[in-house]
């Protein structure tokens, strides 16, 4: 079948990553595969619809993709399959309205490679997703899935650790270790059985970049852990996934049968004589789980605790045995680097951060979604040019990076190249890739305390300095954001800060306070605006705030007025409107509505 422009048309990919998959793609999908079915098509090439994993831009979704052609609709719905159907599939025809429009310059564009969003994004641990059927092994082995492994097998374990090490990958679970000093520790050790271990207890809020590796190229994993073992001389390997992660809960398990079938997993693999199982634990929840410590104590069926690393985990890990553990996305990078050298991937990135780097771009920015970028590139680029700017025009504030754990770098940096090391002189971490752009109405005092809360909440409290601390510092920041603080206060979170990072047990106590002693080392204007002037400059602390409308600024559109939830707004049409103190709830719906800038906060 001719598509547009005269080119083949081959293939239709509709997104079924979970945001996509909440915004019912899947009918899309089976609507899709009905029609052509029905129509009995006279094709020269059968159409073929695949549910993929996540294509990135999750905020747009679900997107239908047009191959070779290359053509893009976003936020489609299944109301728009019949209309799909006639005029793109049947009559080539494009369809303006369901194209992306850049947030900038407000044009339609028609390819994912015209698309801004996509521009700058080096695409190595993403490569299948968005791209291949998960369930599908077939679609995994056309891409030259498992050819990695196959050449693995070939190789002796020392030339894979050599790989491993001349990549200059760095872990990507968030400490930044060297991954190839890792597997070459493990590897020395020598007792037997060994275990390899991918952790995929992604808790952070606003994170997931696990998971859509997990739901849309859950092969790369399975191949990628099978190097590894190959490498350290492991039997058995554990996949831990958090049970709340259902749709890459199953696509792991069916991924697993489905290595089994072909002989890529169990016994004599590719008639090589090794063999290697595998197998799914589901983690329940728990955010310190994300741990690894306190992961394999999950896995051995005991409390998801951490205990102190006296002895490192690649000697003395699950069970007492030498365990190699990594993260999804590193496990994900693997098969590229043997099958590409170690040498093509370090000369991506930076001096000392190699390869590249999946962030999950959340918050206040136009273009939500997840993204691979090479190591390097400026918190600028990955804000402005990827995620199109900050959503309502609004002036940027912050962004955190590195989960609830991360800290909040402000606008002065924007320049900075994020890689592990410059993101940790600026008090904040690489983590996982969580990545929370704030605008102007975000208050600072408010997200300090918001993050305290929630580690607070989710510590093992096995630990006095991680438990206690978190807790007074939780009192504190409550006290600041009632109106109740004094500058004393600060120096007391700075002391708490500093003694939780120097006695925690683990790394997520040690990290903890990094949101509260960033905002205070970048933010301490606002604090003070908080404690000295009973007044929350964003107007988010309700009891610190009141909002009025200046007269000279209100047109009488009435937009706040019908947009005010309790009634506390009263005036006519093109008369200026006025607010109601005594019945406003500080809710802020009226300054974020407002066209004319004619709400103001007090």
């Amino acid at each position: 079948m001719n598509g547009h422009d005269g080119t083949n048309f081959e293939k239709i990919l509709v997104c079924c990553g979970t945001c996509c998959l909440a915004n019912n793609s899947m009918d899309i999908d089976s609507g899709l595969k009905e029609r052509i079915q029905q129509a009995g098509l006279p094709l020269e090439v059968e159409p073929m619809v695949k549910a993929t994993g996540c294509s990135g831009l999750c905020e747009n979704g679900p997107i239908v993709r047009f191959l070779p052609d290359d053509l893009c609709y976003y936020k489609v719905k299944p109301g728009d399959v019949d209309e799909v159907f006639e005029k793109t599939v049947l009559n080539k025809q494009e369809i303006d309205r369901l194209m992306h429009r850049e947030p900038e310059q407000r044009n339609r564009v028609r390819t994912r490679e015209e698309n801004s969003f996509y521009k700058k994004q080096f695409r190595i641990a993403l490569r299948n997703t968005g791209e291949i059927d998960p369930f599908s092994i077939q679609d995994y082995m056309e891409r030259g899935g498992y050819s990695a492994a196959k050449k693995a097998l070939k190789m002796t374990p020392e030339e894979i650790l050599t790989e491993i090490e001349g990549s200059g990958l760095r872990g990507r679970g968030g400490a930044g270790f060297p991954t190839g000093r890792k597997w070459r520790q493990c590897a020395g050790i020598g007792r037997y059985p060994k275990y390899t271990i991918c952790n995929g207890d992604e808790g952070d809020p606003g994170a997931f970049m696990d998971r859509c590796i997990l739901e849309g190229d859950p092969h790369s994993i399975i191949e990628g852990m099978l190097i590894g073992s190959l490498a350290i001389g492991a039997n058995s390997g554990y996949l831990y996934i958090r049970n709340e992660y259902g749709l890459a809960v199953r696509t792991m398990e069916e991924a697993i049968c489905q290595a089994r079938e072909k002989g890529f997993l169990g016994k004599n693999i590719f008639g090589s004589g090794y063999e290697f199982h595998l197998q799914i634990v589901k983690g329940g929840g728990a955010f310190v789980c994300g741990e690894s410590t306190a992961l394999m104590a999950s896995i051995e069926g005991n409390t998801g605790e951490p205990r102190a690393k006296y002895i490192r985990s690649v000697e003395r890990g699950l069970w007492g045995q030498p365990t190699l553990l990594n993260n999804v996305e590193t496990w994900a990078n693997i098969p590229e680097i043997i099958n590409r050298g170690g040498s093509w991937f370090s000369s991506i990135g930076t001096e000392k951060s190699k390869g590249t780097k999946v962030f999950s771009l959340v918050g206040k920015v136009k273009n939500n979604g997840l993204v691979e970028v090479p190591m390097g590139i400026t918190l600028r680029e990955l804000i402005f040019e990827i995620g199109g700017g900050i959503i309502g025009g609004r002036r940027f504030k912050a962004v955190q990076t590195g989960g609830p754990s991360g800290g909040c770098i402000p606008q002065e940096l924007l320049d900075m190249k994020v890689d592990f090391d410059s993101l940790e002189a600026a008090d904040s971490m690489m983590g996982s890739g969580g990545m929370i752009v704030m605008d102007e109405r975000t208050c600072m005092v408010d997200t300090a305390r918001y993050y305290i809360n929630f580690l607070s909440e989710e510590s093992c409290g096995k630990c006095v300095p991680c438990r206690e601390g978190l807790r007074r510092m939780l009192e504190v920041l409550d006290g600041i954001t009632e109106g109740k603080g004094s500058e004393e206060d600060l120096e007391l979170l700075i002391w708490l800060g500093s003694m939780m990072k120097e006695a925690a047990l683990c790394g997520l106590g040690k990290s903890a306070p990094n949101p509260v002693l960033s905002t205070i080392k970048y933010f301490r204007q606002e604090y003070l605006s908080h404690i000295r002037d009973q007044r929350c400059p964003a107007g988010i602390c309700k009891k610190l705030t009141t909002f009025r409308i200046l007269e000279e600024k209100c047109t009488g559109c009435g937009l706040c007025k019908k947009n005010c939830g309790v009634g506390a707004i009263s005036g006519k049409p093109r008369l200026s409107h006025v607010i109601d103190e005594e019945l406003c709830t500080r809710c802020g719906n009226c300054i974020d509505v407002c066209r004319f800038q004619a709400v103001e906060i007090g």
